[in-house]
């Protein structure tokens, strides 16, 4: 990657209006510490930005939303997993009845109650748990509580290291998109924590994709599916190369060979201007109706157009393999 073109786009992303992408750069790319009175200052700025409060508009009264904490993308489980990974400064009080309303949702009856185990293996979709305990952590806004979520998912965990909400009995693989934000999350608990029953359920987690070079079947080596090998942004629960490396560089396991194609189909991908693009989304604002209506815009959408949340997260993904200049 040639170091002007890199210089350019750091330099351009670093004079955004957007303080999460200056942060981002500062901290993941730049490799600034985040303890630093810079780092600091631009988490404050988070706080108090024009997209954070667009996405706490309509707290009520007790500090939180009145929809489901689930709401597709504007419950307090998405809001809380949004704020942790724009970087929203940690330990905000002012969270904590999103917190619990989390909390009151995953460990309530209705909850419990939709919890399956068919031949032997627990069918949920794991990727709600595990995205609570990684942006709970990530905030810190954790409790005792958070420590039932991560034993549930080390419970939870299939033969072959993911999890599946897929009820059907013949089903006996782990799913992509269930399986990403578990080994996430339980490699962030057992880093903060210590917790060995953790730890080895993530070592277990990272083996299902680096088996599969992140986007292609076992069987025959093909590409998994299409929308693998798409860029978004946010992906939610959803699952693409660039959020599989991410949590690769996340959790250690950047450097594993296996990660090199995902990573050279990853730079194919960047544009003459030196960004990268959001080809799909999974998220539409004011636009129509209905379950995934977002309060902010995540940028452009297309292969010919840079998307900076995209590309501070590509360059994140490319710094931490040694491939950005």
């Amino acid at each position: 990657m040639p170091p002007a073109r890199s210089a350019t786009i750091l330099d351009r992303l670093l004079a955004s209006p957007e303080p999460s992408i200056r942060y981002k750069v500062t901290v993941h790319v730049l490799g600034r510490d985040p303890a630093s009175p810079e780092a600091l200052a631009l988490q404050d700025e988070i706080r108090r930005s024009a997209r954070v409060k667009a996405m706490l508009d309509g707290l009520g009264p007790p500090g939180r939303f009145t929809r489901h904490a689930y709401s597709k993308w504007t419950g307090s489980h998405w809001v809380l997993a949004t704020l942790a990974d724009i970087g929203y400064p940690p330990g905000d009080g002012f969270l904590a009845p999103l917190r619990d309303h989390v909390y009151g949702w995953l460990l309530g009856a209705v909850h419990q109650k939709s919890i399956r185990t068919i031949r032997g293996r627990v069918r949920r979709c794991a990727s709600q748990e595990a995205n609570a305990v990684w942006y709970l952590l990530t905030l810190g806004l954790t409790d005792e509580r958070v420590e039932a979520l991560a034993k549930r998912l080390a419970e939870w965990q299939w033969p072959d290291g993911g999890w599946n909400c897929d009820k059907r009995p013949e089903v006996v693989v782990s799913s992509f998109m269930e399986s990403l934000i578990p080994l996430r999350a339980l490699a962030l608990h057992a880093r903060v924590t210590g917790n060995g029953d953790s730890q080895r359920a993530a070592e277990r987690a990272a083996g299902i994709f680096l088996k599969r070079r992140l986007f292609r079947r076992a069987s025959d080596g093909e590409v998994m599916a299409d929308d693998f090998t798409r860029l978004h942004y946010p992906c939610y629960w959803h699952y693409d190369i660039l959020f599989a490396l991410k949590v690769m560089a996340e959790t250690g396991y950047i450097d594993d060979p296996r990660c090199a194609e995902a990573l050279d189909l990853l730079e194919s991908k960047r544009l003459p201007d030196g960004g990268f693009p959001a080809e799909k989304r999974y998220w539409h604002h004011r636009e129509k109706a209905g379950s995934g209506l977002e309060t902010v815009d995540w940028g452009p959408t297309g292969k010919t157009r840079s998307n900076d949340w995209v590309t501070v997260d590509a360059l994140r993904v490319l710094k931490a393999s040694r491939r950005l200049a």
